[in-house]
């Protein structure tokens, strides 16, 4: 007599191709730890745009300076999230810090996400406002008056002294905020990299794959901001700003193409007993989310329309429209790419003879409403912070004031 096969089981099963052991047929990180290094990502990018005028003095992107370390900071508050939500006990996060484990790297997250808001972000966004506030809090009256005081930590000093400090201090932070910024995502990237019994993951190229990604994610993600807040605003954009802008994105998809293609191109090279089911898992799983969405729409048609916008003489308006498609495609590309490489990897199985497929619930913890919630709530929180704070530098401050 045959036993029945359970149901739950039978459905799981039908999900595969080929030979998969029992042990492999839960797929344990979902759609929120796509989310997370994605998030993450666009939080580097932001800060590595915004060191572009206190370090290296390029003076055109100034425009976005202030809005790319808003949103940095709206991204960066939400980034654990993902993470908490998939530990299933978030109220013991808090334990990483109590009993710091410092052979892992998961654990040194904390620490890492602790300095980079504390230590560097939210100190440089204090020097940059703090002159702005003290002016704001003399000028205003009523709840966002206090707001701006409390920020300030009641700070009244506008001379021209604690300016030229605030500036001095900006730039230190900086300098030191740009190899922070690039420790934390390339850590994610080292994360999967470090996993060498996945062929899909385990590559020394992964974290700078990751990071480079990131500078396209967060690049991509300010002129997006800067174009829509401007539009809301009913305000000139600065068109010397956005292409400057435009041209760092430009040579920042150039390299990562490049990156990406030299890891493949290395996997092919190696040609280890791992190829062929990468190929199936290519051609019969990831084929739409990595050749279409990914590579096609993803980074070569974004590039493509960089190119034309940066050789054909087009008016502002044009120009601006291609710009605006350029970054929808590239954030619907890197969003692949996080897809791929999370849920792409937890696809085949250890014997390489077999492949799932991942069924993405709509509701529940982990599912897709609560990923849309995670990517969504960023926005709300920029949106907050930048009716608090300026994202233009005030003039100077009246005599009253003073």
């Amino acid at each position: 007599m045959i036993a029945e096969i359970p149901k739950g089981l039978s459905e799981l099963l039908g999900q595969v191709t080929g030979y998969i052991y029992p042990n492999e047929i839960e797929i344990h990180w979902s759609i929120l730890i796509v989310v997370y290094p994605y998030v993450t990502g666009l939080v580097a990018g932001a800060f590595i745009l915004a060191s572009l005028v206190k370090v290296f003095n390029v003076k055109d992107v100034q425009p976005t300076y202030r809005l790319s370390l808003l949103t940095a900071l709206a991204f960066l508050l939400v980034a654990p999230f993902p993470l908490l939500l998939h530990l299933g006990h978030p109220e013991r996060s808090f334990e990483i810090f109590l009993t710091p484990h410092l052979t892992s790297a998961m654990a040194m997250f904390g620490f890492v996400y602790a300095w980079y808001l504390m230590g560097v972000l939210l100190l440089e966004i204090w020097f940059e406002y703090r002159r702005d506030l003290v002016v704001l809090a003399g000028q205003e009256r009523g709840p966002l008056r206090w707001i701006h005081r409390v920020l300030t930590l009641f700070s009244k000093d506008v001379s021209d002294q604690a300016v030229a400090f605030d500036k001095k201090a900006i730039k230190a932070i900086t300098i030191v905020g740009i190899p922070s910024a690039f420790l934390l995502h390339g850590y994610v990237g080292f994360i999967f990299g470090s996993v060498k019994a996945n062929p899909w993951w385990g590559s020394v190229l992964m974290p700078i794959v990751f990071l480079m990604s990131a500078i396209v994610s967060g690049i991509a993600m300010v002129i997006f901001l800067y174009m829509v807040i401007t539009a809301m605003r009913n305000e000139r954009i600065d068109m010397r700003c956005l292409d400057r802008i435009a041209s760092f994105l430009f040579y920042a998809v150039i390299v990562d193409f490049s990156l990406e293609a030299l890891d493949f191109i290395h996997r092919l090279y190696q040609s280890e007993e791992s190829v062929k089911i990468l190929g199936k898992l290519i051609s019969l799983k990831l084929f739409m989310n990595l050749v279409v969405l990914q590579i096609l729409l993803g980074m070569l048609i974004p590039l493509a329309i960089l190119v034309i916008a940066r050789l054909r003489h087009f008016n502002e308006d044009m120009r601006k429209l291609l710009y605006f498609t350029a970054v929808i495609l590239i954030q619907m590309g890197i969003f692949s790419t996080r897809w791929n490489v999370v849920i792409g990897g937890q696809l085949f199985s250890k014997s390489f003879r077999g492949l799932m497929t991942y069924k993405m619930e709509m509701t529940g913890l982990e599912g897709l409403l609560t990923a849309l919630v995670l990517l969504a709530l960023p926005f709300v929180i920029l949106t907050v912070l930048v009716r608090i704070l300026p994202t233009r530098r005030l003039q100077d401050p009246l005599p009253e004031v003073l």
